[in-house]
């Protein structure tokens, strides 16, 4: 089971489009899928129609009780595609730093969980909060590879300076080096500020970083209103052809 965790310090790079479109496009290749919604605002978990502050269960409850695996499984929503489930986010996921963050093994608790259900799946996706804590410390330590989205422009440059700060300050408490692949997002190639944010992606981070760009698509915006995956919605746009070519280049990185 491949685990990847979406990540970066700066909102509004296109992380939650980046775990839904990979997601999206794994399921339909026949792979079992989980998607681990973590972050308190539960876009991901809204995206697919889910009012998680109505369910009984969900992340927050791995955090705040000893779940078994038959109590994990009960978490998941089905979503309307085969072979794509999502464990989803609450509000309450704003509280756990501040009433949890200091107790001791709070930052494995999503690794735990995972390895109790890993023969039920093939891929686990997490979408991560912007913000440094106990649930961005849990989605890295669990995952197997890092996906950090990175808008071209110049301040989301700087929100990828602090994820790799970020990353680097974990690695003493990892078995192995963080495996992290950085996704140039966002890209309009008619603006000055694209090109040379990507230019300057290339010159700084050289071979962590996908030789190639996911595009400014207004189609994906239109498959957020439709609650669709953007493979089902606009299979032949260039968004999710560019989704296509970089999730062949992670399997093939795996």
């Amino acid at each position: 089971m491949e685990v990847w965790t979406v990540a970066n310090q700066k909102g509004g790079v296109g992380k939650t489009t980046t775990t839904i479109a990979l997601a999206g496009l794994l399921a339909e290749s026949d792979k079992r899928v989980l998607l681990i919604d973590t972050d308190p605002h539960a876009s991901l978990s809204y995206y697919f129609g889910i009012e998680s502050e109505d369910l009984e269960l969900s992340v927050f409850d791995l955090f705040t009780q000893v779940s078994s695996t038959e109590q994990i499984l009960q978490s998941l929503c089905p979503t309307q595609y085969p072979h794509l489930d999502i464990l989803p986010a609450t509000m309450g996921l704003a509280t756990l730093d501040r009433a949890l963050g200091a107790k001791v093994g709070m930052g494995l608790v999503l690794k735990k969980a995972i390895e109790k259900i890993s023969q039920y799946y093939d891929y686990v996706l997490l979408d991560c909060p912007p913000v440094l804590g106990v649930l961005m410390v849990n989605a890295l330590a669990a995952s197997n590879k890092v996906i950090v989205p990175v808008q071209t422009e110049y301040l989301a440059l700087k929100g990828l300076d602090r994820m790799i700060t970020t990353m680097d300050l974990m690695q003493g408490e990892q078995e192995q080096p963080f495996k992290y692949t950085i996704i140039p997002t966002m890209f309009d190639k008619r603006t000055k500020a694209s090109i040379l944010s990507y230019q300057k992606l290339l010159d700084t981070h050289k071979d962590k970083v996908w030789p190639s760009v996911i595009p400014v698509d207004t189609n994906f915006r239109n498959a957020s209103q439709a609650q669709k995956v953007p493979s089902h919605f606009m299979p032949n746009s260039r968004g999710v052809f560019a989704y296509r070519n970089l999730l062949k280049y992670l399997m093939k990185s795996a």
